[in-house]
Protein backbone atom coordinates (compact mmCIF):
# COMPACT_ATOMS: atom_id res chain seq x y z
CA UNK A 1 0.00 0.00 0.00
CA UNK A 2 0.80 3.24 -0.84
CA UNK A 3 3.07 5.40 1.64
CA UNK A 4 2.26 9.33 2.61
CA UNK A 5 4.70 11.63 3.31
CA UNK A 6 4.24 12.94 6.93
CA UNK A 7 1.31 15.00 6.66
CA UNK A 8 0.69 18.59 8.12
CA UNK A 9 -2.26 19.16 10.63
CA UNK A 10 -3.78 21.85 11.85
CA UNK A 11 -1.84 22.51 15.73
CA UNK A 12 -3.71 21.33 18.10
CA UNK A 13 -5.83 23.97 20.28
CA UNK A 14 -6.26 23.39 24.45
CA UNK A 15 -10.16 23.99 25.54
CA UNK A 16 -10.51 24.84 28.99
CA UNK A 17 -13.77 27.12 28.44
CA UNK A 18 -17.31 26.03 27.83
CA UNK A 19 -17.27 29.04 25.18
CA UNK A 20 -14.26 27.42 23.39
CA UNK A 21 -15.91 23.88 23.37
CA UNK A 22 -19.42 24.96 22.22
CA UNK A 23 -17.71 26.73 18.93
CA UNK A 24 -15.30 23.96 18.59
CA UNK A 25 -18.32 21.37 18.47
CA UNK A 26 -20.47 23.22 16.67
CA UNK A 27 -17.68 23.34 13.90
CA UNK A 28 -17.28 19.69 13.89
CA UNK A 29 -21.23 18.82 13.78
CA UNK A 30 -21.13 20.12 10.11
CA UNK A 31 -18.40 17.75 9.33
CA UNK A 32 -18.93 14.13 7.86
CA UNK A 33 -16.85 12.32 10.46
CA UNK A 34 -14.74 13.30 13.38
CA UNK A 35 -11.82 11.64 15.21
CA UNK A 36 -12.10 11.15 19.11
CA UNK A 37 -9.96 9.51 21.92
CA UNK A 38 -9.64 10.04 25.42
CA UNK A 39 -7.03 10.00 27.62
CA UNK A 40 -7.91 8.75 32.02
CA UNK A 41 -6.33 7.30 34.55
CA UNK A 42 -8.22 4.31 36.64
CA UNK A 43 -5.74 2.70 39.30
CA UNK A 44 -7.24 3.49 42.19
CA UNK A 45 -10.61 4.02 41.18
CA UNK A 46 -13.62 1.82 39.81
CA UNK A 47 -14.42 4.67 37.06
CA UNK A 48 -12.08 6.02 34.85
CA UNK A 49 -10.94 9.64 35.95
CA UNK A 50 -11.72 11.74 32.54
CA UNK A 51 -8.91 13.79 31.67
CA UNK A 52 -8.78 14.89 28.15
CA UNK A 53 -10.83 14.16 25.27
CA UNK A 54 -9.65 14.91 21.58
CA UNK A 55 -10.96 15.76 18.74
CA UNK A 56 -10.07 16.22 14.93
CA UNK A 57 -11.82 17.32 12.06
CA UNK A 58 -10.63 18.63 8.89
CA UNK A 59 -9.61 22.54 10.23
CA UNK A 60 -9.79 21.93 14.04
CA UNK A 61 -7.78 19.67 16.38
CA UNK A 62 -8.84 20.09 19.97
CA UNK A 63 -7.60 18.76 22.86
CA UNK A 64 -10.64 19.22 25.72
CA UNK A 65 -9.14 19.54 29.65
CA UNK A 66 -11.98 18.25 31.17
CA UNK A 67 -10.60 18.80 34.54
CA UNK A 68 -10.73 22.42 33.56
CA UNK A 69 -13.28 24.28 36.64
CA UNK A 70 -16.27 24.88 35.30
CA UNK A 71 -16.22 23.14 31.86
CA UNK A 72 -19.67 22.11 31.06
CA UNK A 73 -19.76 18.76 28.35
CA UNK A 74 -23.05 19.25 27.40
CA UNK A 75 -21.88 20.02 23.49
CA UNK A 76 -19.67 17.34 23.34
CA UNK A 77 -22.65 15.03 24.22
CA UNK A 78 -24.89 16.86 21.50
CA UNK A 79 -21.64 16.09 19.31
CA UNK A 80 -21.73 12.27 19.96
CA UNK A 81 -25.31 12.19 19.90
CA UNK A 82 -25.42 13.33 16.20
CA UNK A 83 -26.08 10.55 14.28
CA UNK A 84 -25.09 12.40 11.14
CA UNK A 85 -21.37 12.75 11.65
CA UNK A 86 -19.68 9.56 12.36
CA UNK A 87 -17.26 9.14 15.43
CA UNK A 88 -14.26 7.51 14.87
CA UNK A 89 -12.11 5.61 17.33
CA UNK A 90 -9.57 2.96 17.30
CA UNK A 91 -9.69 0.46 20.50
CA UNK A 92 -13.17 2.04 21.35
CA UNK A 93 -14.43 0.17 24.53
CA UNK A 94 -13.01 2.06 27.03
CA UNK A 95 -13.63 5.41 25.55
CA UNK A 96 -17.20 4.24 25.14
CA UNK A 97 -17.21 2.90 28.65
CA UNK A 98 -15.97 6.58 29.83
CA UNK A 99 -18.82 7.96 27.97
CA UNK A 100 -21.62 5.62 28.71
CA UNK A 101 -20.99 6.53 32.72
CA UNK A 102 -20.60 10.48 31.88
CA UNK A 103 -23.73 11.01 29.70
CA UNK A 104 -25.41 7.72 30.45
CA UNK A 105 -26.05 6.71 26.68
CA UNK A 106 -23.04 5.63 24.30
CA UNK A 107 -22.31 7.77 20.58
CA UNK A 108 -24.27 7.35 17.55
CA UNK A 109 -22.54 6.51 14.02
CA UNK A 110 -20.01 4.73 15.48
CA UNK A 111 -16.63 3.59 13.98
CA UNK A 112 -14.00 1.51 15.50
CA UNK A 113 -10.98 1.39 13.04
CA UNK A 114 -9.16 -1.29 15.42
CA UNK A 115 -12.36 -3.38 14.48
CA UNK A 116 -12.01 -2.69 11.13
CA UNK A 117 -8.41 -3.30 10.41
CA UNK A 118 -9.29 -6.78 11.94
CA UNK A 119 -11.50 -7.61 9.26
CA UNK A 120 -8.92 -5.86 6.93
CA UNK A 121 -6.21 -8.53 8.00
CA UNK A 122 -3.98 -6.29 9.70
CA UNK A 123 -3.90 -8.70 12.83
CA UNK A 124 -5.73 -9.24 16.25
CA UNK A 125 -6.35 -5.81 18.15
CA UNK A 126 -3.62 -4.52 16.08
CA UNK A 127 -2.06 -1.21 17.87
CA UNK A 128 -2.61 2.21 16.73
CA UNK A 129 0.77 2.98 16.44
CA UNK A 130 1.26 -0.24 14.79
CA UNK A 131 -1.80 0.64 12.08
CA UNK A 132 -0.18 4.42 11.29
CA UNK A 133 3.19 2.70 10.74
CA UNK A 134 1.64 -0.22 8.17
CA UNK A 135 -1.24 2.44 6.61
CA UNK A 136 0.72 5.15 6.68
CA UNK A 137 4.08 4.73 7.64
CA UNK A 138 4.89 7.09 10.00
CA UNK A 139 6.59 6.44 13.08
CA UNK A 140 4.77 8.16 16.69
CA UNK A 141 6.15 9.00 19.03
CA UNK A 142 4.92 7.05 22.15
CA UNK A 143 7.27 8.66 25.06
CA UNK A 144 4.14 9.89 26.60
CA UNK A 145 2.16 6.80 27.02
CA UNK A 146 2.56 6.37 30.65
CA UNK A 147 2.19 10.28 31.52
CA UNK A 148 -0.19 11.51 34.46
CA UNK A 149 -2.45 12.73 32.67
CA UNK A 150 -4.59 14.11 35.79
CA UNK A 151 -1.21 16.15 36.14
CA UNK A 152 -1.62 20.09 35.50
CA UNK A 153 -0.59 22.21 33.63
CA UNK A 154 0.10 19.42 30.44
CA UNK A 155 3.08 20.60 28.78
CA UNK A 156 3.29 21.43 24.82
CA UNK A 157 4.80 17.81 24.33
CA UNK A 158 1.72 15.96 25.90
CA UNK A 159 -0.52 17.86 24.29
CA UNK A 160 0.94 17.21 20.93
CA UNK A 161 1.42 13.49 22.06
CA UNK A 162 -2.23 13.54 23.03
CA UNK A 163 -3.21 15.08 19.39
CA UNK A 164 -1.22 12.58 17.24
CA UNK A 165 -4.00 9.80 18.18
CA UNK A 166 -6.48 11.62 16.68
CA UNK A 167 -4.67 13.56 13.50
CA UNK A 168 -3.68 10.39 11.79
CA UNK A 169 -6.68 8.38 12.54
CA UNK A 170 -8.24 10.53 10.10
CA UNK A 171 -5.88 8.80 7.27
CA UNK A 172 -6.33 5.77 9.03
CA UNK A 173 -9.88 6.23 8.34
CA UNK A 174 -10.01 7.07 5.54
CA UNK A 175 -7.81 4.37 4.07
CA UNK A 176 -9.25 1.60 5.56
CA UNK A 177 -12.76 2.36 4.77
CA UNK A 178 -11.44 2.94 1.12
CA UNK A 179 -10.23 -0.88 1.45
CA UNK A 180 -13.40 -2.25 3.09
CA UNK A 181 -15.24 -0.97 0.25
CA UNK A 182 -13.38 -1.99 -2.31
CA UNK A 183 -13.19 -5.71 -0.70
CA UNK A 184 -16.90 -5.43 -0.04
CA UNK A 185 -16.34 -6.10 3.87
CA UNK A 186 -18.47 -2.86 5.13
CA UNK A 187 -21.35 -5.16 6.36
CA UNK A 188 -18.43 -7.31 8.35
CA UNK A 189 -17.18 -4.06 10.27
CA UNK A 190 -21.11 -3.34 11.36
CA UNK A 191 -21.72 -6.39 12.17
CA UNK A 192 -19.16 -6.48 14.72
CA UNK A 193 -19.73 -2.76 15.78
CA UNK A 194 -23.38 -4.03 17.03
CA UNK A 195 -21.20 -5.14 19.71
CA UNK A 196 -20.51 -2.22 20.41
CA UNK A 197 -22.93 -0.08 20.17
CA UNK A 198 -25.15 -2.28 23.13
CA UNK A 199 -24.91 -1.03 26.25
CA UNK A 200 -24.54 -4.37 27.70
CA UNK A 201 -21.62 -5.02 26.38
CA UNK A 202 -20.73 -2.24 28.94
CA UNK A 203 -22.95 -3.31 31.84
CA UNK A 204 -22.94 -6.89 31.79
CA UNK A 205 -25.78 -8.24 34.16
CA UNK A 206 -23.88 -8.64 37.70
CA UNK A 207 -25.58 -11.98 38.61
CA UNK A 208 -23.59 -13.30 35.89
CA UNK A 209 -20.05 -12.29 36.59
CA UNK A 210 -19.72 -14.80 38.80
CA UNK A 211 -19.14 -17.41 35.52
CA UNK A 212 -15.86 -15.69 34.66
CA UNK A 213 -14.08 -16.89 37.55
CA UNK A 214 -14.43 -20.14 36.57
CA UNK A 215 -14.92 -22.27 39.79
CA UNK A 216 -13.98 -26.18 39.53
CA UNK A 217 -17.05 -27.57 41.26
CA UNK A 218 -20.69 -28.65 41.06
CA UNK A 219 -21.36 -27.36 44.65
CA UNK A 220 -24.74 -25.53 43.96
CA UNK A 221 -24.48 -24.09 47.28
CA UNK A 222 -21.50 -22.85 46.68
CA UNK A 223 -22.26 -21.35 43.29
CA UNK A 224 -24.86 -19.88 44.45
CA UNK A 225 -22.86 -18.20 47.22
CA UNK A 226 -20.21 -17.20 44.57
CA UNK A 227 -23.05 -15.40 42.09
CA UNK A 228 -23.84 -13.12 45.11
CA UNK A 229 -20.83 -12.30 46.17
CA UNK A 230 -19.73 -11.38 43.00
CA UNK A 231 -22.60 -9.35 42.13
CA UNK A 232 -22.33 -7.33 45.83
CA UNK A 233 -18.58 -6.81 44.82
CA UNK A 234 -19.36 -5.15 41.63
CA UNK A 235 -22.17 -2.53 43.08
CA UNK A 236 -19.89 -2.20 46.34
CA UNK A 237 -17.06 -1.74 43.98
CA UNK A 238 -19.32 1.07 42.48
CA UNK A 239 -20.60 2.69 45.43
CA UNK A 240 -16.99 3.28 46.98
CA UNK A 241 -15.30 3.73 43.77
CA UNK A 242 -12.52 1.18 44.04
CA UNK A 243 -11.24 -1.38 41.67
CA UNK A 244 -12.65 -4.12 42.29
CA UNK A 245 -9.59 -6.25 42.78
CA UNK A 246 -8.57 -3.61 45.13
CA UNK A 247 -11.60 -4.31 47.27
CA UNK A 248 -11.72 -8.18 47.32
CA UNK A 249 -9.62 -10.41 45.55
CA UNK A 250 -11.09 -12.99 43.08
CA UNK A 251 -9.26 -15.92 45.84
CA UNK A 252 -11.14 -14.04 48.42
CA UNK A 253 -14.30 -14.77 47.15
CA UNK A 254 -13.60 -17.99 46.03
CA UNK A 255 -12.68 -18.59 49.54
CA UNK A 256 -16.23 -16.87 51.39
CA UNK A 257 -18.20 -19.10 48.81
CA UNK A 258 -16.34 -22.24 50.34
CA UNK A 259 -16.47 -21.23 53.73
CA UNK A 260 -19.90 -19.24 53.86
CA UNK A 261 -18.35 -17.09 56.64
CA UNK A 262 -22.05 -15.34 58.61
CA UNK A 263 -20.04 -13.84 61.62
CA UNK A 264 -16.96 -11.32 61.73
CA UNK A 265 -14.82 -13.74 63.15
CA UNK A 266 -14.97 -15.97 60.27
CA UNK A 267 -14.54 -13.24 57.70
CA UNK A 268 -11.46 -11.91 59.05
CA UNK A 269 -10.12 -14.97 58.91
CA UNK A 270 -10.44 -15.56 55.16
CA UNK A 271 -7.35 -14.55 53.16
CA UNK A 272 -7.27 -10.99 51.68
CA UNK A 273 -9.59 -9.88 54.47
CA UNK A 274 -8.82 -7.53 57.18
CA UNK A 275 -10.52 -7.46 60.61
CA UNK A 276 -11.33 -3.31 59.90
CA UNK A 277 -12.49 -4.65 56.36
CA UNK A 278 -14.90 -7.05 58.43
CA UNK A 279 -15.64 -5.15 60.94
CA UNK A 280 -16.84 -2.36 58.69
CA UNK A 281 -19.94 -1.31 56.54
CA UNK A 282 -19.09 -3.20 53.57
CA UNK A 283 -17.91 -6.37 55.57
CA UNK A 284 -21.25 -6.08 57.44
CA UNK A 285 -23.20 -5.95 53.57
CA UNK A 286 -21.17 -8.54 52.78
CA UNK A 287 -21.80 -10.91 55.63
CA UNK A 288 -26.01 -10.14 55.06
CA UNK A 289 -25.25 -11.28 51.05
CA UNK A 290 -23.64 -14.53 52.16
CA UNK A 291 -26.19 -15.09 55.02
CA UNK A 292 -29.24 -14.64 51.69
CA UNK A 293 -27.60 -16.80 49.61
CA UNK A 294 -27.55 -19.42 52.21
CA UNK A 295 -31.03 -18.82 52.59
CA UNK A 296 -31.46 -19.19 48.71
CA UNK A 297 -34.05 -21.89 47.87
CA UNK A 298 -31.93 -25.11 46.40
CA UNK A 299 -34.29 -24.55 42.92
CA UNK A 300 -32.96 -21.28 42.19
CA UNK A 301 -29.08 -21.87 42.65
CA UNK A 302 -27.21 -21.80 39.80
CA UNK A 303 -25.29 -24.64 37.88
CA UNK A 304 -22.54 -24.37 35.72
CA UNK A 305 -22.28 -23.34 32.66
CA UNK A 306 -22.73 -27.15 30.13
CA UNK A 307 -19.15 -27.66 29.47
CA UNK A 308 -17.20 -25.76 32.35
CA UNK A 309 -18.32 -28.09 35.42
CA UNK A 310 -15.57 -30.14 37.47
CA UNK A 311 -16.13 -33.49 35.60
CA UNK A 312 -17.36 -31.70 32.27
CA UNK A 313 -16.02 -33.44 28.98
CA UNK A 314 -13.26 -32.29 27.19
CA UNK A 315 -12.82 -31.63 23.45
CA UNK A 316 -10.31 -33.94 21.65
CA UNK A 317 -6.85 -32.40 21.78
CA UNK A 318 -6.34 -33.70 18.09
CA UNK A 319 -9.98 -32.13 16.96
CA UNK A 320 -9.06 -28.78 18.36
CA UNK A 321 -5.54 -28.64 16.77
CA UNK A 322 -7.27 -29.55 13.41
CA UNK A 323 -9.78 -26.90 14.02
CA UNK A 324 -7.52 -24.46 14.36
CA UNK A 325 -5.30 -25.35 11.57
CA UNK A 326 -8.50 -24.96 9.53
CA UNK A 327 -9.31 -21.63 11.02
CA UNK A 328 -5.63 -20.14 10.29
CA UNK A 329 -6.01 -21.07 7.17
CA UNK A 330 -9.44 -19.93 6.53
CA UNK A 331 -8.11 -16.49 7.70
CA UNK A 332 -4.92 -16.49 5.98
CA UNK A 333 -7.02 -17.34 2.62
CA UNK A 334 -9.33 -14.19 3.76
CA UNK A 335 -6.64 -11.99 5.39
CA UNK A 336 -9.30 -11.33 8.56
CA UNK A 337 -8.33 -11.97 12.00
CA UNK A 338 -8.52 -15.47 13.59
CA UNK A 339 -10.01 -14.03 16.94
CA UNK A 340 -12.71 -12.46 15.19
CA UNK A 341 -13.87 -15.16 13.52
CA UNK A 342 -13.78 -17.77 16.24
CA UNK A 343 -12.43 -18.09 19.51
CA UNK A 344 -10.59 -20.84 21.16
CA UNK A 345 -13.91 -21.43 23.46
CA UNK A 346 -16.37 -21.83 20.65
CA UNK A 347 -13.92 -24.23 19.24
CA UNK A 348 -14.02 -26.17 21.85
CA UNK A 349 -18.02 -25.97 22.08
CA UNK A 350 -18.50 -27.09 18.32
CA UNK A 351 -15.62 -29.96 19.34
CA UNK A 352 -18.10 -31.29 21.58
CA UNK A 353 -21.43 -30.60 20.41
CA UNK A 354 -22.05 -30.86 16.61
CA UNK A 355 -25.16 -27.97 16.99
CA UNK A 356 -23.31 -25.71 19.25
CA UNK A 357 -24.99 -21.93 18.21
CA UNK A 358 -21.56 -19.99 17.92
CA UNK A 359 -20.84 -16.98 15.79
CA UNK A 360 -18.93 -19.20 13.39
CA UNK A 361 -21.62 -20.52 12.32
CA UNK A 362 -23.70 -17.12 11.64
CA UNK A 363 -23.47 -14.30 8.65
CA UNK A 364 -19.88 -13.32 6.96
CA UNK A 365 -17.94 -15.69 9.59
CA UNK A 366 -20.04 -19.22 8.03
CA UNK A 367 -19.09 -18.07 4.36
CA UNK A 368 -15.11 -17.69 5.94
CA UNK A 369 -14.53 -20.88 8.30
CA UNK A 370 -18.32 -22.52 9.72
CA UNK A 371 -19.59 -24.49 6.72
CA UNK A 372 -16.00 -25.98 6.01
CA UNK A 373 -15.45 -26.47 9.75
CA UNK A 374 -18.58 -28.33 9.71
CA UNK A 375 -17.27 -30.46 6.68
CA UNK A 376 -14.25 -31.29 7.97
CA UNK A 377 -15.45 -32.72 11.64
CA UNK A 378 -18.39 -34.42 9.50
CA UNK A 379 -15.25 -36.43 7.71
CA UNK A 380 -16.14 -34.58 4.27
CA UNK A 381 -12.98 -32.43 4.10
CA UNK A 382 -9.24 -33.52 3.65
CA UNK A 383 -6.59 -30.61 4.52
CA UNK A 384 -3.03 -31.10 2.66
CA UNK A 385 -0.09 -29.00 2.15
CA UNK A 386 0.73 -27.66 -1.29
CA UNK A 387 3.03 -24.78 -2.06
CA UNK A 388 3.85 -24.59 1.34
CA UNK A 389 0.47 -23.55 2.64
CA UNK A 390 -2.58 -25.58 4.09
CA UNK A 391 -4.65 -26.67 0.65
CA UNK A 392 -7.77 -27.68 1.58
CA UNK A 393 -9.83 -31.09 -0.49
CA UNK A 394 -13.44 -31.48 -0.51
CA UNK A 395 -14.39 -35.37 -0.37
Amino acid sequence: MARVSRPEFPAPAQVTTTAELEAVTARLRLEPFVTIDTEFVRERTYWPELCLVQLAGKNDVVVIDTLAPGLDLSSLGALLDDAGVVKVFHAARQDLEIFLHLFDRLPTALFDTQVAAMVAGYGDQVGYDNLVSSLLGVQIDKSHRFSDWSARPLSPAQIGYAAADVTYLRLVYGRLLEQLEQEGRLDWVAAELDILNNPATFRPDPLTLWEKMRPRTNNRRMLGILRAVTAWREGEAQRVNVPRQRLLKDESLMEIAATAPVTVEALARVRGVSRGFAEGRSGQSLLETVTGAMAEPEADLPRMPKGRGKDAQRPSPALIALLKVLLAACCETHRVAPKLVASSEDLDRFALDDDADIPAFHGWRNTVFGKLARELKAGRLIMGVEGGKVKLIHD
